[in-house]
């Protein structure tokens, strides 16, 4: 249990800084978590599997950090355990070649009881209800009235998702659209709004795949606002903004430092999560996102030692969304955007594609703690492609007996206007 307590403590303090959680103050009247919380199948799951499911986790987090940064010089902020648990809701339809890219880039095995039962696991330890602070991850699919998938589908997310089950019109699309927007706005407490614009929804959508997370959380050594300050942010070498810097001292905190590194971990009230700073020694930010894997997290956790250490770090409070078609495609992920898709093991056909994945976030640091919150929409449609035979071009034909297949006649037409 010591070994499983550390794995989640290590993947909790990761999907912290970068978004994994939807982080929220806790509403007294408001939280999700006041409510019954259904717990998922985790019958299968083992120390081992969790482990490797939390690996694959940290590394697709690392991973599509490193496609949507691409030297970019805004604001990042998403939560990779929301678009992970999304995508794998859609994978565990997937079939063939883009079954296998999907497999690349999530590393986890389909069709196993394991996997999913840690996946089970996993809800259920996010989702208790912990003193200090609220987390929480809700998961929900909706599909099209009448539109037949596979009962085997439909249980795998119900069962070790705990998806909520929902039909829809979508050929009724603003409907459609304010529906699932309205899930989504309730399970961040209100702070994922619009998520899905009516236009991503048509008569073609089959499914819509979602994933809301929360977390609400107070710092274990609060900041005092007495003790803000504003002073000059450095956004490059030669320019700066002005900030709100918090500052606390005289106390103790995990820190380490690398060559090229300081990296602090500030503990949130319960002790259970935390967020971790990576800060390059140098004004280039590029240094701390080419050392970003699974293998130099675990060697800085290693390496933390309380030490007495002024701490400054701005406020700060900001929204990001994205399309992730492209980051996805660019990751591997390909047949799944085309007519290529193969999710037969969604309905049973090859019909079905993903005509967008959507991710939104909102996060904001302060000297209380952190508020934050994520959704992502996994949006499933089927190809507009049909069976079409148009022969206005040249052609072969022939008559032939059905009984016997003796071709009576054959020709080629050229120019049927001669």
């Amino acid at each position: 249990m010591k070994k499983l307590s550390l794995i989640v403590t290590v993947m909790i303090c990761l999907t912290v800084f970068t978004g994994v959680f939807s982080v929220m103050y806790l509403k007294e009247s408001n939280s999700p978590n006041e409510t019954y919380v259904r717990l998922a199948d985790e019958t299968n799951y083992t120390v081992e599997r969790l482990s490797s499911l939390v690996d694959s986790l940290n590394d697709f987090s690392f991973n599509f950090y490193q496609k949507i940064s691409n030297d970019s010089n805004e604001n990042i902020f998403f939560s990779p355990y929301s678009i992970f648990v999304a995508l794998s809701m859609a994978y565990e339809g997937a079939s063939g070649n883009t079954a296998t890219e999907m497999q690349s880039i999530l590393n986890i095995l389909q069709n196993d009881s394991a996997t999913r039962g840690s996946f089970g696991r996993l809800y259920n330890l996010l989702n208790q209800k912990q003193d200090g602070y609220t987390i929480s991850t809700a998961n929900a699919f909706w599909a099209q009235q009448n539109y037949q998938f596979l009962p085997e589908y439909i249980s795998i997310l119900k069962s070790y998702y705990v998806a909520e089950a929902n039909e829809l019109d979508f050929s009724k699309n603003v409907e459609a659209a304010e529906t699932i927007n309205a899930w989504i706005e309730q399970q961040t407490n209100y702070k994922i709004k619009d998520m899905i614009d009516s236009g991503a929804l048509s008569d073609l959508t089959r499914l819509v795949l979602t994933n809301a997370i929360y977390f609400k959380g107070l710092w274990e050594n609060q900041f005092d606002p007495e003790d803000t300050f504003e002073t000059d942010f450095k956004t490059t070498s030669d320019e700066t903004v002005k900030a709100n810097m918090m500052s606390l001292s005289d106390i103790e905190f995990n820190y380490a430092e690398t060559n090229d590194l300081q990296i602090l971990k500030l503990p949130y009230k319960g002790k259970d999560l935390s967020m971790i700073i990576i800060l390059p020694k140098e004004n280039n930010v590029s240094i701390a996102e080419s050392a970003l894997s699974s293998v130099n997290l675990a060697n800085w956790n290693s390496s933390l030692r309380e030490i007495e250490i002024e701490v400054n770090i701005p406020k700060f409070k900001f929204e990001t969304e994205y399309n992730l078609n492209d980051i996805l495609t660019d990751m591997g992920m390909t047949d799944a955007f085309t007519g290529a898709a193969d999710f037969s093991g969604m309905d049973g056909t090859k019909s079905l594609f993903i005509s967008d994945v959507l991710h939104k976030a909102f996060v904001e640091v302060d000297e209380k703690g952190t508020e934050a919150a994520a959704a992502t929409a996994v949006i499933v449609a089927m190809s507009a492609v049909t069976n079409m035979f148009n022969a206005d071009h040249p052609f072969v034909f022939l008559i032939q007996h059905e009984e016997t297949g003796a071709i009576l006649f054959m020709g080629k037409v050229m120019n049927p206007a001669e």
